[in-house]
């Protein structure tokens, strides 16, 4: 007996189904746990988990910060890059700022906890704060003394051209002086809070200012990875952590460097990717060789 050609196809869809939920619902993930179960795979199936002290302290493949209950900077460790994901290092949020290079206006807002900053904001802050922490120039072209993106708004009398006749200092808001007193021979005010500027007919223009051109501070110090996971950091933004790093611990600088080297990653292939510092695992190895004072 022949079937009718429609319960002829539901079979053969039902088969299908069945053979696809056996093969890539049961037998594909089981063998892929076994897999994980073979010798030298089985700590990476397992999320790389880092453990001291008999107790599990993190992950080598997932960062996180090393800062008191405040959120500043623990001087004896090595710092992690910033992290957009969530709060920081926060798996269930991995993600990007999505701030990209033409950020540069903070908004402000009457109320503070409301005002969001610029991306060049972020980065000369952090830039400014790690100048601080490690001794060195914080100093980054087109940021201010005080951290903030050096942008002025421009208000011509035709609009975009013809004589400037009033001036903004947009990232600073009053009672905050302006980074320059005057720009084309017009006083400098600073920004009024809740004011959108840009809006108001202002011509953005960023001034460069006097910082070198390579600043001292690398750019994984200031910015956070795409991911917001990143455990490693250059070997330059760890180089000008050693000095203080050492000098907390009471430990030779350059035994100090050679713990960095030693947890120096090279590049994937010989030349896919940069040299990486692993956070995590620098500072686990500074505990157990110098102790903090």
């Amino acid at each position: 007996m022949r079937l009718p050609t429609w319960l002829a196809q539901h079979l053969a869809a039902l088969r299908a189904l069945l053979v696809f939920t056996v093969l890539l619902g049961l037998a594909y993930p089981l063998a892929l746990v076994a897999a994980g179960r073979l010798p030298g795979l089985a700590a990476g199936a397992d999320g790389s988990l880092v453990a001291a002290g008999g107790r599990t302290v993190g992950s080598a493949l997932i960062g996180q910060s090393f800062t008191d209950a405040d959120g500043n900077p623990v001087p004896r460790y090595f710092q992690s890059r910033p992290s957009a994901a969530g709060d920081g290092y926060d798996p269930t949020s991995t993600a990007a700022s999505n701030l990209g290079p033409e950020s540069i206006v903070d908004t402000l807002a009457a109320d503070p906890a409301e005002s969001t900053e610029s991306l060049l904001t972020q980065v000369c802050a952090r830039s400014r704060a790690i100048g601080r922490l490690d001794g060195v120039d914080g100093r980054r072209p087109y940021c201010t003394a005080d951290g903030v993106g050096a942008v002025l708004g421009v208000f011509h009398r035709d609009g975009l051209t013809g004589p400037v006749t009033r001036v903004v200092s947009v990232n600073q808001a009053a009672p905050a002086t302006p980074f320059v007193t005057t720009w084309q021979g017009v006083p400098v005010e600073p920004a009024r809070p809740g004011v959108d500027h840009v809006a108001a007919g202002a011509v953005i223009v960023p001034v460069r200012g006097d910082a070198p051109a390579e600043p001292a501070v690398p750019a994984d110090a200031v910015t956070a990875s795409g991911s917001g996971l990143d455990p490693h950091i250059s070997p330059a933004y760890a180089e000008i952590q050693v000095a203080r790093v050492a000098r907390e611990r009471g430990a030779d600088p350059a035994a100090v460097r050679r713990l960095v080297a030693a947890h120096t990653t090279g590049r994937a292939l010989g030349f896919l990717g940069a040299p990486g510092v692993n956070v995590l695992e620098l500072n686990l190895a500074l505990d157990q060789q110098f102790a903090a004072r």
